[in-house]
């Protein structure tokens, strides 16, 4: 049996792994902090001409200080269409639209949203480390396979210990993301 195959597995083991920081960190961006950011709007949808299209394709989204976003149409037709889209995204904001443009107010968190917000975060940051688990089980079981076929022991026991060594790299990074969003979230 061929020794790449092995690290083939561990590589692909932290591919998977890596995505899933990825992911995390896609998710992070999105969970409110209290100052204005604007991949906050990043999942808001708007009906362009009968399409869902993302609210940065048919707008310029600015912060021109901490605690509001301005959202500037291309078009002036679909500032009704955005001020729909961002009401029923329910996030909590309250868009104002003066004809122009669209200003969001950030307003400030309370101290049970912020807690809620943590619990989100933790939450986000307990599915990844389920994801990294997985690629990690999966790597290990198609090591064993290998092994069957004809890996020798001392090599499958040392792939098993880099995707356990890979595996707590990847743990250590989603703790350090989440220790780094809980001060942003719990910082007034």
């Amino acid at each position: 049996m061929d020794i790449s195959k092995a690290k083939e597995a561990v590589n692909a083991a932290k591919e998977k792994m890596q995505k899933a920081i990825g992911h995390l960190e896609t998710e992070l961006v999105t969970i409110r902090a209290g100052k204005a950011n604007p991949t906050m709007l990043n999942q808001i949808m708007v009906d362009y001409y009968g399409a869902p299209t993302p609210l940065s394709q048919v707008s310029s989204i600015t912060t021109p200080d901490a605690r509001t976003m301005l959202i500037q149409p291309w078009e002036k037709t679909m500032i009704a269409p955005i001020e729909k889209a961002i009401l029923s995204a329910n996030i909590g904001f309250n868009p104002q639209n003066n004809g122009e443009h669209i200003r969001i107010n950030v307003p400030p968190l309370t101290e049970e949203r912020r807690k809620e917000l943590v619990k989100q975060t933790k939450n986000e940051c307990e599915n990844a480390r389920i994801s990294i688990r997985n690629a990690r089980r999966d790597a290990v079981e198609n090591v064993k396979k290998m092994q069957k076929d004809g890996l020798p022991e001392d090599v499958a026991k040392d792939t098993e210990a880099d995707l356990q060594k890979q595996t707590d790299a990847f743990g250590k990074k989603v703790e350090e993301l989440f220790t780094k969003k809980e001060k942003e979230i719990m910082t007034v």
